[in-house]
């Protein structure tokens, strides 16, 4: 039997997943979940708008989003077309003023452009940057002792622009930009930002986009990944030096958030469509999880 484009199988199906989405909306109506939004998902346009609805999901089902963005290969585009080469030290931009000009330019484009797209589907929301409201006040980082420029630790955060956003039916998108205590402007790593931001929110959920699929025993073995560990575990597999590169800072940054307040950690790869419905609202769920307790 047909109804329309699908079988009554097909609907049933269709109707399971609803139901097996239920406790998890119940659970997380109302609380606040800081989205990381960065690699190939900002990249792709038909991800990009994806994970835009994804967003509108949450907030419509009584979630409260907030999304921390990157923009960082769109900066290493526009700094390559003023003949400059992008530097890195550590993971993080060698950032001089002229980068730093650049930096903001392309953070506030890409910042409005995310806005748009979430007015199209139907979301009121409102771009800021970390220094809007004297959000992100800063230091001067200095990775391996080294002066790499205009690149800031977050010393603080100022949380009142955006709880009167999420007060007033808003969803904040913020760039990761802040001030230090002379008022100069920095660049600040988004996860870093993202991480700041749910702590101070003290939010439920915190979730990382990005281009792998989690956090993997053997990253050549993809029948190693761990789909969901707490806190202590994850201190271990650091401890135990199963994972490296740029797996390292996130998921140091993953276990600060939680000794922080935070309740849950996500790590996605925004490549898969939907990510964000697929972790939150089903029982498998897909990239890594990282919690206090176990859900139920």
């Amino acid at each position: 039997m047909v109804k329309g484009d699908y079988t009554v199988e097909q609907v049933i199906e269709k109707a399971q997943t609803l139901i097996e989405a239920l406790p998890y909306i119940q659970k997380f109506q109302g609380q606040v979940v800081v989205v990381k939004y960065g690699g190939s998902a900002m990249l792709d346009e038909k991800l990009k708008y994806n994970v835009i609805k994804d967003v509108a999901l949450l907030k419509l089902v009584g979630m409260k989003p907030v999304i921390v963005h990157g923009g960082g290969k769109e900066i290493s585009k526009w700094v390559e077309k003023i003949g400059k080469e992008a530097e890195f030290i550590n993971g993080l931009r060698v950032t001089d003023a002229e980068t730093m000009e650049i930096a903001e330019m392309v953070l506030s484009k890409v910042n409005k452009s995310l806005v748009s797209m979430m007015q199209k589907v139907g979301l009121k929301a409102v771009g800021i940057s970390g220094k809007d409201g004297g959000m992100f006040t800063v230091e001067k980082k200095f990775p391996g002792g080294k002066d790499i420029g205009y690149v800031g630790e977050v010393t603080e955060v100022d949380v009142t622009v955006i709880n009167s956003l999420l007060d007033n039916d808003y969803v904040p998108v913020i760039a990761p930009i802040g001030v230090d205590v002379n008022y100069d402007s920095y660049n600040i790593n988004a996860d870093d930002a993202a991480c700041a931001v749910a702590t101070s929110l003290n939010a439920e959920k915190l979730v990382f986009l990005t281009d792998i699929e989690g956090v993997f025993i053997d990253p050549t073995d993809k029948s190693t990944l761990i789909s969901e560990m707490d806190i202590n575990e994850a201190k271990e597999i650091i401890n135990n030096g199963v994972v490296g590169g740029g797996m390292l800072p996130k998921l140091t940054n993953c276990i600060s958030a939680m000794e922080n307040g935070v309740s849950r950690v996500h790590i996605l790869d925004g490549r898969l469509e939907h990510c964000l419905l697929l972790e939150f609202f089903t029982q498998k769920g897909i990239g890594t999880a990282i919690l206090k307790e176990p859900l139920f």
